[in-house]
């Protein structure tokens, strides 16, 4: 299994519209984005697909993860590299099953014990969160911020923290211990995607936010 750390990227029907989602992609790669997710609530995988096999191409370019929010049909049919799920999405067991070997992230917002059972069952990383007041999930709860060093200690897996964030926001949670941060409104709103991944990318350099 990879060593998952660094900036992940999240893809948004609004923020990143399907004539500019390439070249946004490829932009927060160039600046560093080492996982991209494909999240669409909306489409059919039909219409996904193309766009799914271009995003994953960029992605083995830039030596990055591509992963699929939810669809495990789709992910096996362009052979992403992974897939995230939620506690609406399917069973971890079943998608293991079918994704042999690939990457599953597990979202766990603020349930330690959610992520250990995740990691028992065979996730790769698990996600807390929101941390703070997201414009693309309103309505998520707000999670503490002691949970990343409580999953420090009982958690093998990478930890992904998501939720509200900007540069300032997750260099405080990179330094209490998260392995992975995953953004949205930040870095496609940002004037320079490729910059704004940059910020980031610099957050997992040794010794640069201590």
């Amino acid at each position: 299994m990879p060593k998952l750390k660094g900036l992940y990227v999240i893809t948004d029907e609004k923020l990143t519209t399907y004539d500019k989602i390439v070249e946004m992609v490829e932009k927060a790669l160039k600046g560093g984005a080492k996982i991209v997710q494909l999240r669409d609530k909306t489409n059919s995988d039909d219409f996904l697909i193309l766009n799914g096999f271009l995003l994953k191409e960029l992605c083995e370019k830039y030596n990055a993860y591509f992963i699929v929010n939810d669809r495990v049909d789709l992910a096996l049919k362009i052979n992403a590299h992974g897939v995230h799920i939620g506690k609406e999405d399917a069973d971890i067991t079943e998608v293991k099953k079918k994704l042999k070997n690939k990457i599953i992230g597990v979202s766990c917002y603020g349930d330690i014990e959610r992520a250990k059972i995740m990691e028992s069952l065979g996730a790769s990383y698990v996600a807390f969160g929101s941390f703070y007041p997201s414009p693309t999930k309103p309505e998520a709860k707000i999670v503490d911020k002691s949970i990343i060093q409580q999953a420090k200690k009982v958690l093998s897996i990478p930890v992904c923290v998501i939720g509200g964030l900007n540069v300032e926001r997750a260099k405080e949670l990179v330094c209490l211990g998260a392995d992975i941060v995953a953004v949205v409104s930040d870095i496609w709103t940002a004037p320079s995607i490729e910059e704004r991944a940059k910020e980031y990318k610099n957050l997992f350099i040794s010794g640069s936010v201590f």
